[in-house]
Formats: structure tokens, C-alpha cells, sequence
């Protein structure tokens, strides 16, 4: 993708092109948003444009990828030797100072070595963080001397659905741009026609136990099917598909890669499954309220309108206060099972 692929985003995109062709660009940025996915695209598009071949220019500096030539394809991939890319990957989502600075656990690549290590396929070295809001304290103080006096031809974005969770001292040294408000509606169409069922079922009268736990089974099995399309999906491009005679200490690290990396894309999209909750939530609040203000998840569906002429707005704003708390409980250890059951039964429908 290119800028030229967010016209949602116009305005932040706007801002950073102006950054690029005055040749002011800054060296960390905090990109913040709704969507994960939007925001590592964005990031992956501005990382092109930097080591772009053949990208668009204004008055001589580039703005723009190109999106076809070698290093365009290669950060997409995320196999560009000078785009490094950091996630919360373990099983208590969270980034440690052993992905930032080497310790004795850390992984063969850690953050600073990458972005201190000369570029060796094109002009910049650049870091990416997705869910700089996952940083522990200590690998959010590794980090801070490096945005403060980064290396040159270098920059850093960090990546972040929950701004507020992100640390002050994080936020104070980067720029910050926010891609979400343009863009609220954003998630993909396998959830918002889950949404659309869910919102058809919740439309009906929920007065027994035995409706609010066929919600509940509707939302489980949604979230066991996406379980199983991110398995099937990231173990084709395992490596340990591609090769059957590895040593035993090569092929242990890949499947700990791979089970890492199913759980932390199954956390992202069951995210984006909370997050078209909480629309829905506040669409329905919002026509309880009588507002004028625009809907956001579902204008169009008379399914809202039932729920709403149910509730009253304090039951609908403390719908939304569950939904927040739900948020919360997932981002720790607690057992996902027992946080969505008691989401559900809690709910004012």
C-alpha cells in the first residue's frame, strides 16, 4: 500500500508527506489509532517511502512509495534487512527489556543492536514497535536515550490502540500523530458481518439466561474459528513446513516462534472483535440519548433500535463501562473464558 491507500487517514498522512518533502522528518513517532492493523500498514508505507527505488517525489524529496520495486516488497514482507519490527509476542503480551537491550534471555535480534547497526541494504534504519502500550517499565526506560539521541538516518514508530496505557515518558519524546478518529469504523468484513449476527440475535428479547448464553456461544465460536484461521494461516508460512530436516535446537525456536506468533495475532484480531462490541455498544447508547451525532458501527441496522428502545441511557453507558473493563481484563493473565462469560451476563440487554 501507499499513502495514496488512506484516504481515511488524509489528514495524519497529509502531515507526514509535508514532514518528508520539507526534509524535516522526525525520528520517533507515536502512531495511535483503532486499528493495529491500519497503523503497522502505515508504518510499513512510510518505511517504504524511506528506501523506496523509484518513489514519488515533490520538489526533489520523496512522499511516496513506489509499492512494486525490491525493498517496497521486502518491508512488506517484513523481511527488510534495515525494518525491524518488534511485538508483544509472549504469552503475558508484553514487551521486555530483553527484546530492547541484550540480556541473558534476549532473542539473537534486540532492538537497539538493529537500529544502531549501519544500514545495509538502503538509507534508513528503521525500528517498529506494534503495541508500544505492551512496553514494561524497565524496557520503556532502555528505550528512552535512544529517542531522545537516536542514531542518524534512523526512526522509530511506535504503534498503540490504547495511547493512555503508553508511558508518559515514552509520549513526551516522540510526535505524536492520531489516525483514529478520521477512521472509526475499521474493522474487517469477517467481523462486521459477525457483528451484523450478533446485533440480529441480541435484537431479540433477552429475558431468560438461556438467550444472554446463546450471545455467549455466538461470540466463543466466533473467536475459536478465528483461533483456527490464524493457526492454519501462520503455520503455511512456518518455516518448519518448508523444511523437514532441521537441527532439533533450530526447529524447537521455530515452533516457540510460531506459537508465539499465533498467539499474539489471535489477541490482535479478538481486539478488533471487542472493539466492533463497543461500537455497537455505542451506537445503541447514543440513540437512547436521542443524539444527533453521527452513528459509527451500525446507522443501518434496526437491530440497534431495539436494543436501545430497551434501555435507558445509564443502563447503555454502563455497557460501555463493561466493554472497558473487559478491555482491560484481557490485556493480563486472566483466563478469557471466564472474562467473556461474565462480560455477557453482565450486559443490559
Amino acid at each position: 500500500m501507499a499513502f495514496t491507500d488512506f484516504p481515511a487517514q488524509a489528514q495524519g498522512v497529509e502531515f507526514l508527506q509535508r514532514s518528508l518533502q520539507r526534509g524535516r522528518l522526525g525520528h520517533a513517532y507515536l502512531f495511535t489509532g483503532n486499528q493495529i492493523r491500519t497503523l503497522e500498514a502505515l508504518a510499513k508505507t512510510l518505511a517504504k517511502t524511506l528506501n523506496c527505488q523509484n518513489p514519488r517525489r515533490q520538489e526533489g524529496q520523496p512522499v511516496d512509495c513506489c509499492d512494486t520495486c525490491r525493498h517496497c516488497k521486502r518491508v512488506d514482507q517484513e523481511i527488510h534487512g534495515d525494518v525491524f519490527w518488534l511485538r508483544p509476542e509472549s504469552r503475558s503480551r508484553q514487551i521486555t527489556i530483553e527484546h530492547i537491550t541484550h540480556r541473558e534471555d534476549s532473542p539473537p535480534r534486540v532492538l537497539l543492536d538493529a537500529i544502531n547497526l549501519k544500514a545495509s541494504e538502503s538509507a534508513f534504519k528503521i525500528a517498529i514497535i506494534a503495541g508500544a502500550d505492551r512496553l514494561t517499565p524497565s524496557a520503556a526506560n532502555a528505550l528512552l536515550k535512544t529517542l531522545e539521541e537516536p542514531p542518524p538516518q534512523s526512526v522509530l514508530m511506535l504503534l498503540s490502540t490504547a495511547p493512555a496505557r503508553v508511558l508518559e515518558t515514552i509520549v513526551s519524546r516522540c510526535l505524536c500523530l492520531n489516525f483514529g478518529a478520521e477512521n472509526a469504523r475499521g474493522w474487517s468484513r469477517e467481523v462486521q458481518t459477525w457483528l451484523d449476527r450478533f446485533g440480529a440475535l441480541a435484537g431479540q428479547e433477552q429475558k431468560s439466561l438461556l438467550g444472554r448464553y446463546q450471545l455467549l456461544d455466538a461470540l466463543t465460536s466466533f473467536l475459536a474459528d478465528t483461533k483456527a484461521a490464524v493457526e492454519a494461516e501462520l503455520t503455511s508460512k512456518s518455516p518448519l513446513e518448508k523444511y523437514d530436516e532441521v537441527e532439533k535446537d533450530l526447529r524447537k525456536q521455530w515452533q516457540e516462534e510460531l506459537k508465539a506468533g499465533i498467539e499474539a495475532e489471535y489477541r490482535r484480531r479478538r481486539d478488533e472483535v471487542v472493539l466492533g462490541l463497543q461500537w455497537w455498544l455505542r451506537d445503541i447508547w447514543l440513540r437512547t440519548l436521542r443524539s444527533r451525532e453521527a452513528l459509527l458501527g451500525f446507522p443501518e441496522t434496526t437491530d440497534t433500535a431495539k436494543v436501545a428502545e430497551r434501555l435507558t441511557p445509564r443502563d447503555a453507558r454502563e455497557n460501555l463501562q463493561t466493554l472497558d473493563h473487559l478491555q482491560q481484563l484481557l490485556h493480563t493473565n486472566v483466563q478469557e473464558a471466564l472474562a467473556l462469560e461474565v462480560c455477557l451476563l453482565k450486559l443490559r440487554l
